[in-house]
């Protein structure tokens, strides 16, 4: 049974692909990414670097919108699984440049969706966005809840999941969409709040906190979430559309997060409370019930348990030189 993974020199797409290369040795594990600038291209070329050590890894630097790229790449694999974890990501920055998001994360999930179709792929296992959710009141939020984006980037996750549910309609694919919440740990996204605090911290530079720090997240350690994945691998369904939350079903206050970094790393933080920036939610707390009872499955890690072990690591890898 050969995989194929979109965006495997991303965060959650790099820790799979090697998760799946060590346990599937006589599978083929068909990465590709376009290695865009985003953020730093040295760390997704690190990325990619470890994963070739695997005798049964194949890169191919592909962009999502190349159809002709894609298709070849489908015809020479006898692919069995796809995982599609390649989108431009980040609230942010998709009011910066919004014809990026379209074209990744519109047209370029497309692509991959209807090639998949057309070579008859088991499961097409895709990433969604816990900010589908947008702003909510009741928590923790559940897949039945409705979902209300707002931001460009939320946008395209709610198509993508509608694209999915409709072609999973007329197809014998199975189609699972995975909202995840806020996933950290080694190799993780240098923006995001972890890795750049931390870098604050070493630098000894300011931070930007805002809503004064008055944020809940959810966050899910990486190796949980590819050992889901995995089981969402074998597991039989019933239907032929899912969606699931991927998260730890406890929500970590953002203040005392950047306390418990900074008394860790023994350094005063620099930080400039900033007012809150409206296109993002200020809570997100998922219900996880659903993917649990579904795998059998038991969240493994606590985030003030792991921290400790990526920092160290981050500092013993001077992972910041990785940023350019």
């Amino acid at each position: 049974m050969n995989f194929l993974i979109s965006g495997c020199a991303g965060f959650i797409g790099y820790h799979l692909s090697n998760y799946l290369c060590k346990k599937y040795k006589n599978s083929k594990i068909i990465g590709f990414d376009n290695l865009n600038n985003y953020y730093s291209v040295k760390l997704k070329k690190k990325r990619i670097s470890n994963l070739k050590k695997n005798r049964n890894f194949y890169f191919s630097k592909i962009d999502l919108k190349d159809k002709e790229k894609l298709s070849q790449l489908f015809k020479k694999r006898k692919i069995k699984i796809v995982f599609h974890l390649a989108a431009q990501a980040g609230v942010r920055d998709s009011l910066k440049m919004p014809k990026s998001y379209f074209k990744s994360n519109f047209e370029g999930y497309i692509n991959i969706i209807n090639l998949s179709k057309i070579n008859k792929i088991k499961k097409f296992i895709f990433a969604s966005s816990s900010s589908v959710y947008g702003d909510q009141k009741k928590f923790p939020i559940n897949e039945k809840t409705k979902i209300i984006p707002k931001n460009i980037y939320a946008a395209t996750k709610k198509v993508n999941e509608e694209i999915g549910e409709d072609l999973s309609k007329i197809s014998n694919m199975k189609v699972i969409g995975l909202r995840f919440f806020t996933v950290y740990g080694k190799y993780g996204r240098p923006d995001m709040f972890v890795f750049k605090y931390l870098e604050s911290l070493i630098k000894r530079k300011n931070f930007n906190l805002f809503n004064k720090g008055n944020h809940l997240r959810d966050y899910t350690h990486i190796e949980d979430v590819v050992e889901m994945m995995d089981l969402l691998i074998r597991k039989k369904m019933k239907k032929n559309f899912e969606i699931f939350n991927i998260c730890s079903n406890k929500p970590i206050d953002i203040n005392k997060l950047s306390l418990f970094i900074a008394k860790f790393v023994g350094i005063k933080p620099k930080l400039s409370l900033q007012a809150r920036n409206q296109i993002e939610v200020v809570k997100t707390h998922g219900d996880n019930r659903k993917i649990l009872k579904f795998l059998k499955y038991k969240i493994k890690k606590n985030i003030y348990l792991e921290l400790p072990k990526i920092i160290t690591w981050y500092k013993q890898n001077k992972i910041w030189n990785f940023k350019a």
